[in-house]
């Protein structure tokens, strides 16, 4: 399946890539793949973040069905599993990052949760302080986390942890 998912992921990957490039020849202009990279992953990055938004909603609904009582629990649920999500898509698929699963996985959900409290912040200065529109202001929220939160993703958690002095040179000798 993971197989599958990726041959479909690389697929799409190439699509975008021929869609740029050839935009790009209609301006005379060249773009290689090492050039289209950084925004790949944004856009891949904006793909799984939309799946999160939809999987947040389908489980707050879903959980408030079952009793409109629990709706903060259905937030908070709704939230995980979408973070969850994230992690996988993200880690697999948009920065391709295989080791510390579990330091990526809780630097998740630390990016996530500080863009959470930074997006409510700025929701409740948006409406009450600014006196924008309620059905504006996430829309202009979006504008700041969706960058802040890819930054985070791209050279926090995901980063890569440096080698170690001498770790190469030990695994070096050990083969």
């Amino acid at each position: 399946m993971k197989r599958l998912l990726g041959a479909l992921w690389d697929r799409f990957a190439d699509l975008l890539y021929r869609i740029a490039a050839g935009f790009c020849r209609l301006l005379h202009k060249e773009l290689t793949p090492e050039q289209f990279q950084p925004v790949l992953q944004f856009i891949k990055f904006g793909i799984v973040g939309v799946s999160n938004t939809a999987i947040s909603m389908i489980v707050y609904y879903a959980v408030i069905l079952i009793n409109e009582k629990w709706y903060l629990a259905g937030s908070v649920l709704g939230f995980v599993v979408s973070v969850l999500n994230s992690y996988y898509w993200n880690s697999n698929y948009v920065f391709n990052m295989q080791e510390d699963r579990l330091r990526t996985l809780i630097r998740t959900f630390i990016a996530y949760g500080s863009n959470l409290l930074i997006g409510t912040v700025l929701l409740w200065l948006f409406v009450e302080k600014l006196g924008i529109s309620p059905y504006v202001a996430p829309l202009l929220n979006l504008i700041i986390t969706v960058p802040l939160n890819f930054v985070l993703n791209k050279f926090w958690v995901m980063k890569k942890r440096p080698d170690k002095p001498g770790q190469s040179e030990s695994k070096e000798e050990s083969t």
